[in-house]
């Protein structure tokens, strides 16, 4: 017998003007970003444990896979993320459970979407006690999942875009401690941002963590003081007064420079497949590209198009015809959602 079904859902994120001054390495920074869907859906299907019921299956949809684990002895070797969310979070006493993940974000496409996985995952165990997170400690706890449990390299404002949804400015003031400001906007400029935005996906994955890793490398004894970093965090503040002026060519500007400076932060962030959607974007007049989340040889970049909407499909047919592909963009206004069926 099925005794509660518990759903959470948590946006994605794109256009993360100031990126890498969220990290332990960059100490201080600040962040523009935007939360959007396709967003992370996770579905709890708890039961009392009977004699022979496995306490718990994981299954993980976008990759047909799913399996049982035993909550007392957790192994990370499948789906890391999710295995240590569960051991963090633990499980009731005498509870089945059986865990569902599903996105329509392409896995490793640099949106945040293992970010997003921690934080909805979170939310719904939260559910299943007394207590409850609010969306900072559930951005905080899904943080630390990945950074203390599981020994990568993560900033903190995916998680935050995950928890509050919309479209923020995150202050890092020592890392990881952070404030977030959701930028309210007229919903004219809500509806024009979504209908200019197009997200191209290059057809591959990234390795976040490992990327962090290859950037630290270069940047020296006291990364915290490099010249490319403040340049990061002053867009940062550059996009949010661009936003606030509702000077959208100037926010194109701003991510052409974001993506000039995420060049010169390592050669190896604006891989040649980015290049060439750049190049693209602009025969059809794009105002800017935005490299998302860490860059590298996978991922994907988030375009802001003239407003000439059939302009913006030419140039999505166009990207298509390269073997590129494009994601619909729904900006999200709200951050992590938990509710349980009723029936």
């Amino acid at each position: 017998m099925i005794d509660r079904i518990i759903n959470a859902v948590a946006p994605t994120r794109i256009c993360d003007v100031g990126g890498w001054t969220d990290t332990h390495f960059a100490r201080h920074g600040a962040v523009f970003n935007v939360a959007i869907y396709p967003y992370v859906e996770v579905q709890l299907t708890a039961r009392s444990r009977g004699d022979s019921d496995e306490q718990l299956v994981i299954s993980a949809e976008n990759y047909g896979v799913s399996y049982s684990l035993d909550p007392e002895r957790i192994v990370y070797e499948k789906h890391p993320i999710l295995e240590a969310a569960v051991k963090v979070m633990g499980l009731p006493a005498e509870t089945a459970l059986r865990i569902n993940i599903f996105s329509y974000a392409p896995p490793g496409a640099s949106m945040g979407t293992s970010a997003a996985v921690s934080v909805a995952l979170v939310g719904a165990l939260d559910a299943l006690t007394e207590g409850r997170l609010t969306p900072h400690q559930a951005a905080q706890l899904a943080h630390s999942i990945e950074t203390k449990e599981l020994g990568l390299e993560c900033g903190v404002q995916d998680q935050l875009a995950s928890a509050y949804g919309g479209i923020n400015f995150i202050e890092i003031t020592d890392f990881p401690h952070s404030s977030i400001s959701g930028l309210s906007v007229p919903d004219s400029l809500w509806w024009e941002l979504e209908q200019r935005l197009l997200l191209a996906y290059i057809g591959k994955p990234h390795d976040s963590s490992e990327i962090h890793k290859m950037v630290i490398r270069d940047l020296g004894d006291n990364p915290h003081r490099d010249s490319r970093l403040e340049a990061l965090r002053q867009l940062a503040v550059r996009a949010k007064n661009a936003l606030y002026d509702r000077d959208v060519v100037l926010l194109g500007r701003v991510f052409d420079e974001n993506t000039d400076v995420q060049r010169a932060l390592h050669p190896g962030l604006v891989c040649d497949d980015f290049e060439n959607i750049i190049s693209i974007a602009k025969d059809f007049q794009a105002t800017g590209c935005k490299v998302n989340g860490a860059g590298g040889d996978g991922g994907s970049i988030a375009i802001l198009t003239d407003g000439d909407m059939a302009g913006k499909r030419r140039l999505q047919r166009a990207l298509e015809e390269k073997g590129y592909q494009t994601l619909p963009v729904y900006l999200s206004r709200r951050g992590l959602r938990v509710w349980e069926n009723r029936e």
